[in-house]
C-alpha cells in the first residue's frame, strides 16, 4: 500500500533557533506597542520547540459587589487574581520562514488552541498578523 504524505500547517514544524526567537519576540512587542499600547500591562511571549505562545495581561475593571460576595473574595484578592491570569491570544508554529507561520487561536469556549486561517484566507502569515487576530481579546 502506497501512502501519500499530506502537508498539515498545524502539525510538525521546526525548532525555533535562538536568533529567530529573539527577532520574533522583538517584532511582536513592537507591533503590540504600536497598535495596542494601553490595552495590556505586559506580554508573555514564550517558545517551545516549533511553537511560540503569546499571552497578554490586563488591568481588570472593578467587579460588582454581588460578584465578590458570591465568590467569597475581597476586592484586592479578586483584582490580584485577574491581574495574574493571562489572556491566551494565539500560538504560532514555525516552519523555517520568518514570514510564514501557521497559527492557532485560543478559544475560551473550548479552553484550547484551535487551528485557524489568517485574514487573507491562507494558513500562513506573519507574527504581526497572528497578533492582530489574537488581539480580539484586547478590544473589550
Amino acid at each position: 500500500m502506497l501512502r501519500h504524505w499530506t502537508y498539515n500547517p498545524h502539525t510538525g514544524g521546526r525548532k525555533i533557533p535562538p536568533s529567530v526567537r529573539q527577532l520574533t519576540e522583538q517584532r511582536i512587542r513592537a507591533y503590540a506597542e504600536s497598535r495596542y499600547a494601553g490595552k495590556f500591562t505586559r506580554l508573555d511571549i514564550r517558545f517551545r520547540g516549533p511553537l511560540c505562545y503569546i499571552d497578554a495581561y490586563t488591568e481588570p475593571g472593578k467587579p460588582a459587589p454581588e460578584l465578590l460576595s458570591a465568590q467569597g473574595e475581597t476586592l484586592e484578592h479578586h483584582l490580584e487574581r485577574l491581574r495574574n491570569a493571562p489572556l491566551h491570544l494565539c500560538r504560532l508554529r514555525y516552519f523555517g520562514d520568518l514570514e510564514k507561520w501557521s497559527m492557532a487561536f485560543y478559544t475560551y469556549s473550548h479552553m484550547k488552541y484551535e487551528p485557524c486561517m489568517f485574514g487573507d484566507g491562507s494558513f500562513h502569515g506573519t507574527p504581526e498578523d497572528a497578533f492582530e487576530i489574537g488581539a480580539v481579546y484586547l478590544q473589550g
